[in-house]
């Protein structure tokens, strides 16, 4: 069953809490901002099922994500049999990433997500402060190495760029999933101000298989670690899809 909410209501109320259970909305790349946007049902109680809500983890709830000083016993063992892949194809231990070293690991939602490319350049415009504290910034995204080598080149992200191609850091991380924390009126109000700011979403990303039937529906989340791998001492999990946490609580944790 479709329905479809027009774009223009967005910027007035958004209410995109009317969107019930039976329709999830897809975003068509050919669609301007004043255009009916289509919302299809298709796979929504699959996708519904796999929500892992925050209020679940062992963390303290936060306005804006979760944060911490530590990580469980069990998410830091997770942690410990997590691999992903750098732009060359080497495979890499996560917390080899800030074993001898502290960084700034920021996990994206997917390649493609205009979001997320946000972040990137939000995170990127303190790197001079983070460099001057030997701090290292990271970018892991749930894809192939294919994939992060293009969001490398259309991003121009000057940290390091790693993929997660099975997503085992984000469930190691238990950030949380679902149609429901992607499509909110927070989100829909970034984006179109995103949009307004010349940023895009690549949907050749966006609709590869993977991303669609998993990257697609999983939020991130930004990390402060090391040195030491099971150092972890900042963590945010997104609550909804462009949930950043403010910048100054990420330099306070690694760079003060």
């Amino acid at each position: 069953m479709a329905c479809s909410l027009s774009a223009t209501l967005v910027s007035n109320s958004l209410h995109l809490n009317r969107i019930t259970s039976h329709c999830c909305l897809h975003l068509h790349p050919t669609l301007s901002l004043h255009q009916n946007l289509p919302i299809y049902s298709k796979n929504l109680p699959k996708l519904l099922t796999t929500q892992n809500h925050a209020t679940t983890t062992p963390f303290a709830s936060a306005t804006a994500g979760v944060e911490s000083p530590v990580l469980s016993d069990d998410t830091t063992s997770s942690l410990d049999s997590v691999k992903v892949f750098d732009l060359e194809g080497n495979r890499i231990p996560i917390s080899d990433l800030w074993k001898d070293r502290k960084a700034v690991v920021a996990f994206a939602r997917h390649f493609g997500c205009v979001l997320c490319r946000k972040r990137a350049d939000y995170l990127a415009s303190k790197k001079d402060i983070m460099d001057a504290s030997g701090v290292a910034l990271v970018l892991i995204g749930p894809g192939s190495i294919d994939q992060a080598k293009s969001f490398a080149e259309q991003s121009k992200f000057q940290g390091e760029i790693y993929a997660d191609p099975t997503h085992s850091s984000y469930e190691a991380l238990q950030f949380v999933s679902g149609v429901l924390t992607t499509f909110t009126p927070n989100a829909g109000l970034k984006i179109i101000q995103l949009y307004r700011e010349g940023y895009r979403q690549d949907w050749k990303l966006s609709f590869e298989k993977d991303t669609v039937t998993r990257g697609g529906w999983k939020q991130g989340g930004i990390i402060v670690a090391g040195p030491g791998k099971n150092n972890i001492s900042y963590l945010h999990k997104d609550k909804e899809a462009g949930d950043d946490p403010e910048i100054e609580d990420i330099l306070k944790a690694c760079c003060s």
